[in-house]
């Protein structure tokens, strides 16, 4: 299940559906364009308050999963600590495989 959604996110990342970066997720978020941000579950405390005071204040989900490494590989980039999906239907997909995912973990 794990690796489902790593999958997901490297088809968001190559159907243009992704952004990558602390300056480029703050955007989508601030724009209106985020439905779903994901942040490494290795990002520093600062990093995880910016992004969850943000997306709570525009009823973003957000959701911690990965790491920077498995986010970055995941997108064929370098290490990402934070990404958004900006498809709703990819955005509502991620976020169940997630949640089974940590399910499976428990």
């Amino acid at each position: 299940m794990i690796d489902r959604v790593y999958s997901m996110i490297g088809m968001a990342g190559k159907a243009g559906h992704a952004v990558s970066g602390e300056f480029s997720t703050e955007k989508a978020i601030k724009c209106g364009k985020a439905c779903l941000v994901i942040i490494a579950s290795d990002a520093s405390e600062n990093t995880r308050k910016h992004f969850f005071d943000m997306c709570a204040y525009r009823n973003i989900p957000i959701c911690i999963y990965g790491n920077k490494e498995e986010l970055g590989h995941a997108l064929g980039k370098e290490m990402r600590v934070n990404l958004a999906i900006t498809d709703r239907g990819l955005a509502n997909s991620i976020r169940e495989r997630i949640k089974e995912a940590d399910a499976e973990l428990r």
